[in-house]
């Protein structure tokens, strides 16, 4: 599976974004252990707090569906600027994703930069340091 693969299916999940009060549709896909890939767009909330990341609804598909790795990730957003993961969705991600992991930034032309989970999260805490 390619990452043309990935951001295809991101690019798919944003369309179907819920996002009526950012205006800001937001996909993600992600590839696990087993090559399978799950994506998600954000689902917005009139009580902001409660709206849900793309990236988290990714993830949740993954681990409902057995997954418990994540290979590669794709998050795509609109507008010039890089739609990087969120604070709490980078602490997601490394719950279930190692330090090398690839995260890819995609504009809807494609991807436009890619970085390694511990650049977006360095010296970050994860489940080894509660072993």
């Amino acid at each position: 599976m390619s990452l043309a693969e990935l951001f295809a299916a991101a690019k798919a999940a944003q369309a179907h974004a819920y996002a009526p009060y950012s205006k800001f549709p937001v996909g993600a896909a992600l590839r696990d252990e087993q090559g399978r890939i799950h994506a998600a767009a954000n689902v917005e909330n009139a009580a902001y707090p409660a709206g849900t990341c793309a990236e988290a609804g990714a993830i949740a598909a993954m681990a409902s569906a057995g997954g418990r790795r994540i290979v590669e990730l794709v998050v795509i957003g609109n507008g010039a600027g890089l739609c990087t993961p969120c604070g709490a969705c980078r602490q997601r991600i490394r719950e279930f994703a190692a330090p090398a992991t690839p995260v890819h930034v995609a504009g809807p032309e494609g991807v436009r930069r890619s970085f390694t989970l511990d650049q977006l999260l360095p010296h970050s805490f994860g489940p080894e340091n509660l072993a």
